[in-house]
């Protein structure tokens, strides 16, 4: 049972783990005026890493909400406040971002950020006080427009203000249709097509020399933040600190898809899929060399060689390029794999990945194949020593038995850090990994 929060409390971002030491506000699940309980969900924040949903510590109701979308925060700063139920000051306004977020949400106006909903569904755990609502003459005065006038057009969805851009639409010209003066999709779309050259800004001539294709086009400037931001860190530290080197193979897949769709028809329930074979593959060849299962300690100049196997994978999502981490799959059966591998996907793609679901990594395999391209040279992910790349599979020629057929190929690649193990290991391992794919078998007799 929880009780009212005794006083006035200022909740403030909480230390997320990992080292991380920011977050970005994307969705409040809650407003001025509700009840919320011990634990219970308020605010989605993307940090570094991942997603993450926090739950406010206190029982009461909300007073303040300190940030709205798009406010970047670090931790300890002031996330929301909470008092007891019979605060009278429940008419502490959202900041102005927040405000108009949750008039433009309400308004059904589309996505704030891509790969993010607005949030419809958080409607059914708000429990909004009756004695938050304004009542008799300031409830008339509050809803009229000419009280409170507005300063700036009411608009906050970047998609909105992209379309408006683009067609050169003045904002503070377009008519608003939501609820206390947001500005939607549709109005923007409405003054575009009832535009006259004295409505809508025309673009600034180009040069004359300038091709006329190229007049009226911006450059967009994107904020490298959150999630993209720490790709890009981890990506320039890798390719900093580590002298890589790739080497590739053709293989013969034919044999590996006949034993995936063979499982498939037998096996259904296994849910053993390509991926959760080329991981088995992968945890086979590390026990073989566990040179490339390794790290370097810069500080302490050692190599160290990873008792564990925490294999990552490369899943694209919405949000961008993520790597989820099974942990000990040295000790799993390929059905654990499969299913590890697909809850992880899961929650990659609905964004509800926790931070540390991304970290301890000690190898990667990548099958950029789904992305219909043959070969790559990948960047390793730091501070991991290699990772294997899969391209797609198509039917080649092929020389089989004598004869040249067409049969299913593939080119693998391995990029891998020069300082844990040469040429000599790389190709091992390489060359282990594509003779099991080409006869399963291989693997069936080292397992």
């Amino acid at each position: 049972m929880t009780t009212a929060a005794p006083a006035r409390q200022v909740f403030r971002l909480p230390d997320l783990g990992e080292g991380l030491t920011e977050a970005e506000v994307l969705e409040w699940k809650v407003a001025v005026g509700d009840a919320v309980e011990v634990d219970q969900v308020v605010v989605e924040v993307e940090t570094a890493k991942a997603a993450v949903e926090v739950p406010v510590p206190f029982a009461g109701t909300v007073l303040k909400l300190h940030a709205g979308p798009g406010t970047v925060l670090g931790v300890g700063e002031p996330l929301i406040e909470v008092g007891p139920a019979d605060v009278q000051e429940l008419a502490v306004p959202e900041p102005a971002a927040a405000a108009q977020y949750r008039e433009e949400e309400q308004a059904g106006s589309g996505n704030v950020l891509i790969g993010y909903g607005t949030g419809g569904a958080s409607g059914a755990r708000r429990r909004r006080r009756g004695r938050a609502r304004p009542t008799g003459k300031a409830a008339g005065e509050a809803a009229a427009p000419a009280a409170h006038p507005l300063r700036a057009p009411r608009v906050i969805s970047p998609l909105v203000r992209k379309i408006a851009r683009e067609h050169g639409v003045d904002i503070a010209a377009v008519a608003p249709t939501g609820p206390r003066g947001v500005i939607l999709r549709r109005d923007v779309e409405q003054a575009i097509a009832a535009a006259t050259p004295s409505q809508a800004a025309p673009p600034q001539p180009a040069p004359e020399a300038a091709p006329r294709e190229t007049a009226g086009l911006a450059d967009e400037r994107i904020p490298l933040r959150g999630l993209r931001r720490a790709v890009a860190d981890k990506l320039t530290r890798s390719r900093t600190e580590i002298p890589d080197a790739t080497t590739w193979v053709d293989v013969d897949a034919t044999g590996l898809l006949a034993v995936k769709d063979a499982l498939r028809r037998t096996r259904p329930d296994l849910g053993i899929e390509l991926l959760a074979l080329l991981a088995r593959i992968c945890v086979s060849g590390l026990r073989r060399f566990p040179e490339l299962n390794s790290s370097v300690d810069t500080g302490r100049a050692e190599i160290v060689r990873h008792g564990r196997i925490n294999l990552g994978f490369a899943a694209q999502t919405d949000r961008g390029l993520v790597v989820p981490v099974v942990r000990d799959a040295h000790l799993m059966t390929t059905e654990d794999l499969a299913a590890e591998l697909a809850r992880l996907t899961g929650l990659a793609r609905a964004g509800k990945l926790p931070p540390e679901a991304l970290t301890g990594g000690t190898f990667t395999l990548n099958n950029y194949g789904v992305f219909g391209v043959d070969g790559s040279a990948p960047i390793i992910n730091h501070p991991e020593a290699a990772l294997l790349g899969v391209g797609r599979i198509i039917d080649r020629p092929w020389v089989h038995d004598g004869a040249v057929v067409p049969r299913k190929i593939t080119q693998l690649s391995l990029t891998f850090d020069h300082r844990v193990c040469d040429g000599g290991a790389a190709g091992g391992f390489l060359r282990y990994v594509a003779d099991c794919v080409e006869d399963p078998s291989v693997l069936i007799a080292h397992s």
